[in-house]
């Protein structure tokens, strides 16, 4: 065997492991849900309509409300921009859709500018220093788990766990769950590999 074929087959071994021990690693943390005591839950934003959360960030919401009232942490961060054409921004949805539901709006922060999971991330961590924060509570979903807490990780919270909305709540059937491990697949190798 040549040595150019010899790096050409470990280059494709590579090729192929380093995805599937992505996919091992999202869907192990996808399995674990850390309900844990921080300084501040932090809320990923998704979709929203006209002020109105979409299922999924409506999910998210109550996740991070429940986590509240079990007072696991004083102060919840919600995150995300606006796409064009929008009204208002995620977080500015996210906001007063949890003060209808009983949270008091003093406790409430929000990051507007994020268009993306490392963008909002990093606005969080940038904003943390204010308001005393090092360990985070981040809830979204469970296959975004494993990306999130990478991310806040390498940020430099000191401490950073991950507590998901139930596909239950979610009612994602199969193949949805895994568009969604495929995505972060991409989304998680995009990340480590070339940093966004």
């Amino acid at each position: 065997m040549t040595l150019l074929r010899r790096i050409a087959l470990i280059l494709l071994a590579l090729a192929i492991a380093y995805p599937l021990w992505l996919a091992f690693r999202i869907w192990q943390q996808s399995r674990v849900d850390e309900v844990r005591g921080a300084d501040a839950i932090v809320v990923l934003g998704a979709a929203q309509y006209d002020g109105r959360p979409s299922a999924v960030f409506q999910a998210r919401l109550d996740h991070a409300e429940y986590l509240f009232s079990e007072e696991l942490a004083p102060r919840i961060f919600v995150t995300g921009g606006k796409l064009e054409g929008d009204r208002i921004t995620e977080s500015e949805a996210g906001h007063d859709y949890l003060v209808s539901q009983g949270v008091p709006a003093s406790v409430i922060l929000t990051e507007d500018e994020g268009a993306t999971t490392l963008e909002s991330l990093s606005n969080v961590y940038d904003m943390a220093p204010d308001f005393g924060i090092d360990s985070v509570l981040l809830v979204s979903d469970p296959m975004h788990s494993e990306r999130i807490k990478t991310i806040a990780t390498d940020l430099g919270f000191d401490e950073a766990y991950a507590s998901w909305t139930s596909y239950l709540q979610l009612d994602r059937s199969r193949e949805t769950k895994l568009e969604e491990l495929l995505h972060e697949v991409a989304a998680l190798a995009a990340y480590e590999v070339l940093g966004r």
